[in-house]
């Protein structure tokens, strides 16, 4: 990293995710004074304005490149195409950070060089509003600072976690990974429900939506847990007790979601 600890980061990908966190980034300094190069062929008019007020580079020559780390934030089908002719990227030094879908670091070290120091990623689609959840794996070259820098760079968006097995972020990716679509079913069926007993549409899913984000944000800051939560607001007898035994029934819903986070992680581990 350079001398004043504000990195040369090289952006490759600004599509979602690599547009949320980029956005994280300028907004809380992050990256210092250093202006971020961003590589994206389909530059969009927002990464066309931040170019024109010279926040960030865009696209410029690569021929001079040598960032202290270079983020990856491409689809999985197009790895290849858009690495391969990246010269600045063999045998780099840079810390490269990867949040592309099903790539392991193996196929990095492929493509860069068996040196290459990696940090393999997985977000979620909150972190567009700053509420992600990133979990990464660190390869053996990715020295103590470089480690630090990669938590920096995804705080931007949200929280971090690290794991200590590659493997473990197949199973991150059906939980946290694929887990908002989860949520967004259940918004979906718990206003459909709400209909079907007489609520107009419009009203039953702001009730639907904003439960899941008092309760969520509740079992963010409560120091009970989510069964403790759970079994507070079930009055014995009462109206969620009797919704209760049908979700906890058999099959119930914890029976449903784990099968759900099984198939996810087979079918993640299947795409690595």
């Amino acid at each position: 990293m350079t001398k004043d600890a504000s990195p040369q980061l090289c952006l490759i990908g600004a599509g979602n995710m690599g547009g949320a966190l980029l956005s994280g980034w300028l907004e809380k300094g992050v990256l210092g004074g250093k202006m971020p190069v961003v590589l994206d062929p389909h530059a969009g008019p927002h990464l066309q304005s931040l170019a024109a007020e010279g926040r960030i580079s865009l696209n410029p020559d690569t021929g001079g490149l040598d960032p202290d780390v270079v983020l990856v934030a491409v689809k999985p089908q197009v790895f290849l195409e858009v690495l391969a002719p990246l010269e600045f990227l063999k045998d780099t030094k840079a810390l490269v950070v990867s949040v592309v879908a099903g790539k392991e670091i193996a196929a990095f070290k492929d493509q860069l060089g068996a040196g290459a120091a990696v940090v393999r990623a997985m977000p979620n689609t909150p972190a567009a509003i700053g509420l992600g959840m990133s979990v990464a794996k660190a390869s053996d070259e990715v020295s103590a600072a470089q480690r630090d820098l990669a938590t920096r760079l995804l705080e931007a968006v949200g929280r971090v976690a690290w794991v200590e097995k590659e493997d473990d972020l197949n199973a991150v990716t059906a939980v946290s990974g694929s887990g908002p679509a989860y949520v967004f079913l259940m918004i979906e069926a718990l206003a459909a429900a709400g209909v079907a007993q007489g609520l107009n549409e419009e009203l039953a899913m702001t009730l639907a939506v904003e439960t899941v984000r008092g309760a969520g944000a509740l079992a963010a800051v409560s120091e009970d847990d989510a069964a403790t939560l759970r079994q507070k607001v079930t009055s014995p007898g009462g109206t969620t007790a009797a919704a209760l035994e049908v979700l906890m029934g058999d099959p119930g819903l914890k029976e449903l979601m784990g099968e759900a986070v099984a198939a996810a992680t087979e079918r993640a581990r299947e795409l690595g």
